[in-house]
């Protein structure tokens, strides 16, 4: 689906980049968590990591991360490692989400996905997408957040 220009979302378990609990939470969120592999061609994805590389290494990495409340869309790019994204409803943890970031692949979660739902980045020894392993690496995400409706410019939250 790389290069039609619409967003691709499978939902067959194992076949495809997003995977739930059940068919009626698929088909709920199917516009709320959207995985589009392929965003990024191998060349761009290496020309970002390389530009990148030099900032993260004059920070402080820190280990875990913080959500500050920052508009109802999120954006991912996902670089160098695949991995899983694991997203489980907050009041209903038998309703979960995974999402299949391979290197180069655009993640967007908005409204219910990124409200209702926890979401973490499953660990080298946990990261399974279905019953296929998925090894990971060291990766690095690019995140991009909207504005909170009502917040215009020059006003924004000190977070974002």
């Amino acid at each position: 689906m790389a290069g039609s220009g619409r967003l691709a979302l499978r939902t067959l378990p194992g076949s495809g980049w997003v995977r739930g609990s059940g068919s009626a939470l698929l088909s709920r969120l199917k516009d709320a968590a959207v995985v589009r592999p392929g965003f990024l061609s191998k060349d761009e994805e290496e020309t970002l990591s390389r530009e990148l590389e030099p900032v993260l290494r004059r920070r402080r990495y820190e280990y875990d991360h913080w959500d500050a409340f920052c508009g109802a869309t999120i954006a991912g790019l996902s670089l160098l490692s695949p991995s899983v994204m694991r997203l489980v409803h907050t009041q209903e943890p038998g309703q979960w989400l995974e999402l299949l970031l391979e290197p180069g692949s655009l993640y967007i979660l908005r409204d219910s996905a990124r409200y209702d739902f926890s979401h973490e980045i499953l660990r080298d020894e946990e990261s399974f997408f279905g019953e296929r392993r998925v090894p990971r690496g060291r990766r690095i995400s690019v995140i991009c957040r909207s504005v909170p409706e009502g917040v215009g410019p020059g006003r924004l939250p000190p977070a974002c």
